[in-house]
This record gives structure tokens, C-alpha cells and sequence, in this order.
């Protein structure tokens, strides 16, 4: 062997090379990604720009960090095929799903593509639908639905392609039911979503609207003309209904912010059940003593005041996040920070119904109470109520009910738990503050005022007797007044350690942030 020669005879040529490599597989991977992004082609696309909507591409991008998502399944659709196995066309999936950022921390994004079959079922691939949802729950990271359509339920022409029909069942549901119980899941109705598409909205731990470009129904008007009722898409199913009956928790003026209400939604939850929500940086002092506290509550037990200003003087300036303000809206839900802790926000509003609990206030208690009992958020409870809604129409409505429900709750959570007595704390719905069987953390204001019932209320039934005998009715009801005004000082009820400690209104935050460094350090054990 001639070592300063080379046998050049055996090298590939450039045809065999070609050949013993995968580049034209490869040419055609391109071409159906490419085919993919034209999602349900440049007409329908312009359509839904028309219409004032983003296309789901673009609604992925603006909701995700910069660069941080990866599609998967990108290439799964319908594909027509020529007579010598050839593809002639393509019909992209009307889901798009895959693994991307937000605030650097991983989530399953996904979005209906309404460009594609209007988002109907008889368009989707059942199995890509079934792994999107599996991703969240088995990797343990926070689902996002962006939803435009019906998501389900196929259409009537399709039945007559397939030859019959069939028993309704909805695969994949089990997952839903999964990610419910281990991540948190976040659910933008972006258009029309009618059946599954509305099923999937309300299965979310947090739902959004856009005003005016959102309506969610049952069916839609198109079929329930035949029951009558002739009424356009935004009267039957828009903002204003669902976001005022529990539906759905947030309405929001554009796209862009419901993008932005979802990342701060997920910015105060762990991102699975396992983990633990962060605390983030914080220059607001816990020592800070807020003066306007000291004459916040009126001495007229029958003037009103602003809750929420009391709950931006407390807790970490720029920090709550509220949550279905439009109904129940005698309680306020929402999440805030305590020296960059994040907690559960429960409060009073005295100014809807005087911030009793009727039917809809207590339904939206216990699930709030439920998501930070889930997710292991402390609770803060700012009480003012006078107890649940009296009257015909609160019978009706089964009040009772869904109050010892919203009770139930409160007094079955785990989580750490601080009571801040603001005012009035009556009857049954009073003692839901917080569970009297645990330890109580919990202040009062000097402005507290509790018992069974108001004794205001049942002064001349109570007394009834002892004012007829009176020559001076008046008078002597105001006598009656002042003895009572001594026995019902919130100063006898800490005597008798009825109530742990009274405080000074302006200490409230240094003491809620002393609350919540004791809960996280129980939580980080």
C-alpha cells in the first residue's frame, strides 16, 4: 500500500450524496410548515382582520415572551392527495398549541384558529386537542385557551359526509377536569363561542371577554329562532350578561388586554398545585402607616366608604389584581402583595346592597376562597357585613343555601387566614370572617360593630313594653340607645377576649405583613 497515495474512486458523487441524505424530506417538512402558517388561507385571514380580530398566530405571539414559543404538531391537518400519492392541498388543524414563556416561566399556550372551519369540532384533530391539555397537567405548567369559535360539536353538512351520526361524548374532557385540579388554567374568549368553545371558557380557574368582539352561548341565535327568540349574538351571549352572572370573571375594552389581565392573573399563582407562588421585589415599606385609615369608616354607622380605598392603603402599592368585579359584587376577590408576598384577597363592599351576601356574592366566595385554598395563597378577609340578604327575592334565589355553601368553605380552607374587623360583622354570614375553631389571627378596628343581629334594627320590638309605658316614647328610646352604645363598645368584647386585639387603622399593613411573612415561612417548611 501506497501511503502517499489516495484511492479517490470510492467517494460519493454529488447524485449520491443527495441521495443517501434526507434534504428533500426535509424541502418538503418546509413546505408543509409553510402551508400551516397560511392557516385557513389569506381570504379567511383578511376576514378575521375585518372583523376587528387577531388570527391566532398573532394572538400567541402578543401573549408569550418574545421568541419563547414552540410550536407542536404544526404540520397535523387534512391532506388531499393526487392520484400518484402527491400533496395537492392542505388543511391546517384549527388548534394551535406548544410550549412557550411568560415572565420567563413555562406555560402551554394555545389558540383556536377560527380561519379554519370557524374553530368547529368536525375540523379538529381530537388527539392534538387531548395532548395540548395533557401537556399542562403531566408537566405541571399553567393552560392557556385562547378561544374563537365553537370548539365543538361539528356541523350539520358533516353529517350527512360521514353517512350517520352519533352518541355526543367529548373526548379528552378528563384532561380538562385534570388541569382544573393541578394547574392554574386561563381562558380568553376572543369571538363567538358557542358549545364546547363556551364549555372550554367557563372549565378555567380564570375566564376574560372582549367587549364587543366576545359572546359566549349555549347555542346560537341561528338556533334559538327556532325556540322564539330572535335576538343578535351580543343580546344573547355577550359582555354585559356573563360578566355580571359569574360566567365569566373579567370584560376588557381590546385583545392586548386580556393578553396582559392573563400574565398578571398567572404572576400570583404557583404554576402547578406542587409548587409555590413567588414573592417579588418590593420598595414599598411594611412599616408604612397610612393616616387616612383613621377616619376611612364614618362615625354614622349609616354613611358609606370606599373598601377598595382601604385595600390600596394596605396592601403593596401597584399590587391588586382584582377578579369578577361586575358580579356578586357585595364581596370583593382579588390578589395583592404584602412585602412582595402574594395573597388572597377577600373584603366587603358596604356599598352594593350594603355589602350583604345574597345568592350570587356567596357563589363567588367560595370559589375564590376554593382558588386560593388550591393554589395555597394566605387569605387577608376585610369584614363589613351585615349578614346575608334578607327578603322575598334573597329566598328565592336560595341565599341560604349557597351562604352556609360560601361558609363552608372559609371554614373548611387550610390555608393561613387573617381576619381585619373594618365595621359590621352580623349573624351567620358575620361568622364566616374566618374560622372561630382555629386560631384566630385577627384585628378589629375601633370602629367594629357585631352580634347575632343589629341591635339597632330590633331596639322597638325588644323593648317594646318599656317604651309603651314611657310618657316620653322618643326620649326614652334615646336612653335605651346610650345604655346599649356602652355594652356593644367593641373595648367589653376584647375584655372579655371576644375579640384577639383591637388596633389602630393605621397599623393594619405593618401587621398584614408580619401576617403574611409568618404564612409563607409555614408554607417554605
Amino acid at each position: 500500500m501506497n501511503s502517499g497515495n489516495s484511492d479517490m474512486t470510492n467517494l460519493p458523487t454529488d447524485a449520491s450524496l443527495a441521495a443517501m441524505t434526507w434534504e428533500k424530506e426535509i424541502e418538503e417538512l418546509k413546505a408543509r410548515q409553510k402551508m400551516a402558517e397560511k392557516m385557513g388561507g389569506e381570504e379567511k385571514v383578511a376576514r378575521q382582520h375585518a372583523r376587528g380580530k387577531l388570527n391566532a398566530r398573532e394572538r400567541i405571539t402578543r401573549l408569550v415572551d418574545e421568541g419563547s414559543f414552540r410550536e407542536i404538531g404544526k404540520i397535523a391537518g387534512r391532506g388531499e392527495y393526487g392520484e400518484k400519492g402527491g400533496l395537492e392541498s392542505f388543511s391546517a388543524s384549527n388548534l394551535i398549541f406548544g410550549r412557550a414563556d411568560i415572565d420567563a416561566r413555562p406555560v402551554v399556550a394555545s389558540a383556536d384558529d377560527f380561519t379554519v372551519r370557524g374553530g368547529a369540532a368536525d375540523a379538529a384533530l381530537h388527539r392534538k386537542f387531548m395532548q395540548c391539555e395533557k401537556m399542562a397537567h403531566e408537566l405541571r405548567i399553567p393552560m392557556i385557551r385562547m378561544i374563537d369559535g365553537t370548539g365543538g360539536g361539528g356541523s350539520v353538512k358533516s353529517l350527512e359526509k360521514m353517512g350517520h351520526t352519533y352518541v355526543p361524548a367529548v373526548p379528552g374532557w378528563d384532561d380538562v377536569i385534570d388541569n382544573l385540579r393541578t394547574v392554574p388554567v386561563v381562558a380568553l374568549a376572543l369571538g363567538p363561542t358557542a358549545g364546547m368553545g363556551a364549555a372550554r371558557t367557563v372549565a378555567s380557574h380564570y375566564s376574560v371577554m372582549v367587549r364587543g368582539l366576545s359572546q359566549i352561548f349555549a347555542a346560537g341565535p341561528a338556533v334559538t329562532a327556532a325556540i322564539g327568540e330572535d335576538i343578535d349574538k351580543e343580546g344573547l351571549g355577550g359582555s354585559d350578561i356573563h360578566t355580571r352572572n359569574g360566567v365569566v370573571d373579567e370584560e376588557v375594552a381590546s385583545e392586548d388586554e386580556a393578553f396582559a389581565a392573563a400574565r398578571r392573573f398567572l404572576s400570583y399563582l404557583p404554576s402547578s398545585v406542587e409548587g409555590m407562588a413567588e414573592r417579588t421585589a418590593c420598595s414599598d415599606p411594611a412599616d408604612r402607616r397610612e393616616g387616612k385609615l383613621i377616619s376611612t369608616v364614618p362615625k354614622d354607622p349609616k354613611q358609606v366608604y370606599s373598601m377598595r380605598s382601604v385595600i390600596e392603603a394596605v396592601f403593596d402599592r401597584g399590587s391588586i389584581f382584582e377578579m369578577g368585579r361586575r358580579w356578586g359584587q357585595a364581596a370583593i376577590t382579588a390578589f395583592a402583595r404584602l412585602d412582595g408576598w402574594p395573597v388572597a384577597v377577600l373584603a366587603s363592599d358596604p356599598s352594593f346592597l350594603g355589602g350583604s351576601w345574597e345568592a350570587l356574592t356567596s357563589q363567588k366566595v367560595k370559589r375564590f376562597v376554593g382558588l386560593a385554598e388550591q393554589f395555597h395563597l394566605p387569605v387577608v378577609h376585610l369584614v363589613d357585613n351585615p349578614g346575608f340578604m334578607i327578603g322575598v327575592e334573597a329566598e328565592k334565589s336560595g341565599t341560604i343555601r349557597y351562604g352556609v355553601e360560601a361558609m363552608n368553605a372559609v371554614y373548611g380552607a387550610t390555608v393561613p387566614w387573617a381576619s381585619v374587623i373594618i365595621r359590621r360583622a352580623y349573624g351567620i354570614a358575620g361568622s364566616a370572617m374566618s374560622n372561630a375553631e382555629k386560631f384566630q389571627y385577627r384585628f378589629a378596628w375601633p370602629s367594629g360593630d357585631w352580634g347575632s343581629l343589629p341591635i339597632a334594627g330590633g331596639l322597638e320590638v325588644a323593648y317594646k313594653s318599656e317604651l309603651e309605658a314611657s310618657d316620653n316614647p322618643e326620649a326614652k328610646l334615646e336612653e335605651i340607645k346610650a345604655r346599649l352604645d356602652a355594652v356593644t363598645s367593641p373595648f367589653r368584647t376584647a375584655e372579655n377576649y371576644g375579640v384577639e386585639d383591637i388596633i389602630d387603622p393605621r397599623d393594619t399593613r405593618p401587621l398584614l405583613c408580619e401576617f403574611a411573612d409568618l404564612a409563607w415561612r409555614k408554607r417554605g417548611t
